[in-house]
């Protein structure tokens, strides 16, 4: 059994977004190219299976996924930032079916720690809708599956991208099965985030914001684990940690305007595996979100790999 489970599939490389547009296929070629280059001890690659109507729609509407499955071959715009190529489709059904691969790597026992470098990313695509480069979300997609297969009965999901994840708290906001924590510059893309956004219902309480003012480092985001992060892990005790794992509040990230550094990515990575430990018998998979200053992004990668 490898130490670490890495998913990745040629089809990330394929999907297009044009000139200019800094969600591109050179991100993974990065990310790939550093693996290749450095490798992490004990990590082994397979390709993902593709994710099935029946898991997309456990946290999509039928509309959408028929409206994204229709654009497949053809040449667009899925939604508000988000340009669609020929093979984009393919890839956003592998990159959600990666993430559902890792739940499943780390849930059926023997295997604890999984990595997805897909794209595209998934966190800002809502139920209904495709935006900020996001077609499907991969991440939600993965932690309903979990669920829905008696893989967790608790999910907690950690989002440390520079960009809140609109998608996933809005899908997952009613309800107290999946603990959905945000650490983010605000006020910031996509404008949700603010701390007094709690959940809603039955979910109230289940949701935690912890927005941060811009130029936000190393010290700030590990005060913010240790200090809310692990009691609101320690109360709600997951039996599955998921990480929407974006490297874009790096301090080089062409986007954000935040300061945190690789191993500061490292330390975050720390924590969430000593939560997996204490709660969820290590079960803790990572899957790839924003970041888009290549060289930063294959390094906080392979740091965040080796600490896993």
């Amino acid at each position: 059994m490898p130490r670490l489970l890495l998913l990745s599939h040629p089809s990330a490389l394929l999907h297009d977004t044009g000139p200019g547009h800094p969600e591109r296929s050179a991100r993974v070629a990065a990310v790939l190219a550093e693996l290749e280059r450095a490798p992490v001890q004990g990590a082994t690659f397979v390709e993902p299976r593709a994710a099935t109507r029946e898991m997309l729609e456990r946290v999509h509407t039928r509309g959408h996924v028929d409206r994204m499955l229709g654009r497949s071959g053809r040449v667009g715009m899925a939604g508000d930032e988000t340009p669609v190529s020929p093979r984009s489709i393919e890839a956003a059904l592998l990159a959600a079916g990666a993430a559902v691969d890792a739940v499943e790597a780390v849930g059926d026992g023997g295997q604890r720690r999984a990595f997805s470098l897909m794209r595209p990313p998934g966190h800002h695509a809502e139920a209904d809708f495709a935006m900020g480069f996001c077609i499907f979300n991969s991440i939600a997609v993965a932690a309903a599956h979990a669920l829905a297969t008696e893989r967790a009965q608790r999910v907690l999901i950690v989002d440390w991208d520079v960009h809140h994840g609109n998608g996933t708290q809005h899908i997952f906001e009613s309800r107290r099965d999946v603990l959905y924590f945000s650490v983010h510059q605000f006020p910031f893309y996509p404008g949700t985030g603010r701390a007094t956004e709690r959940g809603t219902g039955a979910g109230e309480g289940f949701t935690v914001n912890v927005p941060l003012s811009a130029g936000a480092g190393d010290d700030a985001y590990r005060r913010v684990f240790r200090e809310i992060l692990r009691p609101t892990a320690d109360r709600y005790q997951p039996d599955l940690v998921l990480v929407s794992a974006g490297f874009d509040a790096h301090g080089d990230d062409p986007l954000g305007s935040m300061s945190v550094t690789e191993d500061g990515f490292a330390d975050l990575t720390a924590e969430v595996c000593a939560i997996a430990d204490d709660h969820a018998s290590g079960r803790l998979a990572l899957v790839l979100e924003g970041g888009y200053s290549l060289p930063a992004l294959a390094q906080c990668v392979r740091r965040c790999a080796a600490v896993l």
